[in-house]
């Protein structure tokens, strides 16, 4: 189903050096009944490298059939690994909260009920606003005096620490290739920051955080770490934790299997450095341009794939936890 484009920053205020053609943006899946509902904003994962399109279109619509109206968001990443994210992926999240906020009307949106749910590296992107809402400003006259702060958030096996148990190549995306080998004050001081469990506040957001036990990629302490964090802190929050599956299960479904993920415009990014890397403009890595684009290769279908039915159950859990915190 495609959905028109929303481009969250005007001419002239976005400039990440390796975005080309690319700017961060909405696609909205908006219910046709003319109510007003609460905002599901959805941040599909990557590592900070890509935006995949399997925890987006059918996230929006799970979270449709639950009453919210949902926009997918695709934010700046960092696919060749020469220019840090740093704080620009949670500025695109700090703009598009002002955003659908100023816009809440136009979007049947209740402009104090708007949540953000964020999987895997996206999943800190999410709670990077959720630690840090309070210090994100805006220049733009017309948000400057919106508020960016989430009315809820919802963690999705996220990344959240850069210790013990970091999945290290989201922090290098994020912070540069030599973050973990750096030992300056500098990088000590970025790695600290970017160690979210260090940096709740007891103004924090409600937060909902879902994980299996069994991740094979991001260690579930780092769920466990956040949610012990938000308990230190008084923030309201929900832990859950599932013993089987993989990571990466956004919603597992048979259509999650069969790869039917929707069209992939959350790659626009992988798509506008492969034009630029065809046309000269910058250097491509060493397996070739078309290589950025591996991760959209047809989903592989086990036939006999008997899903996660525990797993599926999230999005009601979360929201469940919404609803109570909205009431």
């Amino acid at each position: 189903m495609a959905t028109t484009k929303i481009d969250i920053w005007e001419n002239g205020e976005y400039a990440y050096p390796l975005a080309f053609e690319f700017s961060p943006n909405l696609r909205p899946y908006l219910l046709d009944d003319g109510k007003v509902h609460p905002c599901m904003l959805v941040l599909p994962g990557g590592g900070y490298a890509v935006v995949v399109p399997p925890e987006g279109e059918l996230v929006a619509k799970r979270f449709n059939e639950l009453g919210y109206n949902c926009f997918v968001m695709t934010y700046t990443t960092n696919q060749l690994m020469r220019k840090p994210v740093m704080e620009q992926a949670m500025h695109d999240l700090a703009r598009a909260i002002r955003f659908v906020r100023k816009n809440a009307s136009e979007y049947n949106v209740d402009a104090d009920k708007i949540c953000i749910c964020g999987f895997s590296a996206a999943g800190h992107v999410c709670a990077s606003v959720c630690d840090y809402w309070s210090e994100i400003s805006d220049e733009n006259p017309s948000y400057k005096d919106i508020s960016c702060r989430p009315d809820a958030a919802v963690l999705s096996y996220p990344v959240i620490t850069s210790g013990e148990y970091a999945h290290q190549d989201s922090f290098r995306f994020l912070l540069g290739a030599d973050i973990y080998e750096r030992t300056d004050d500098e990088a000590k001081a970025l790695l600290n920051r970017y160690s979210l469990e260090k940096n709740v506040k007891s103004d924090n957001p409600p937060c909902f955080i879902w994980q299996t036990e069994a991740d094979n990629l991001v260690p579930v302490e780092n769920s466990y770490l956040y949610a012990d964090a938000c308990k230190k802190a008084g923030v309201k929050y929900e832990h859950i934790t599932f013993p089987n599956g993989p990571h990466g299960l956004s919603i597992p479904t048979d259509e999650w299997a069969r790869g039917m993920h929707g069209e992939p415009y959350t790659a626009e990014q992988s798509f506008a450095l492969v034009k630029a890397i065809k046309e000269g403009v910058i250097e491509a890595p060493e397996n070739g341009a078309e290589s950025l684009l591996d991760y959209l290769k047809p989903w592989p279908y086990d036939p006999n794939f008997e899903g996660f039915p525990e797993v599926c159950v999230w999005p009601d859990l979360a929201d469940n936890f919404i609803r109570k915190v909205f009431a």
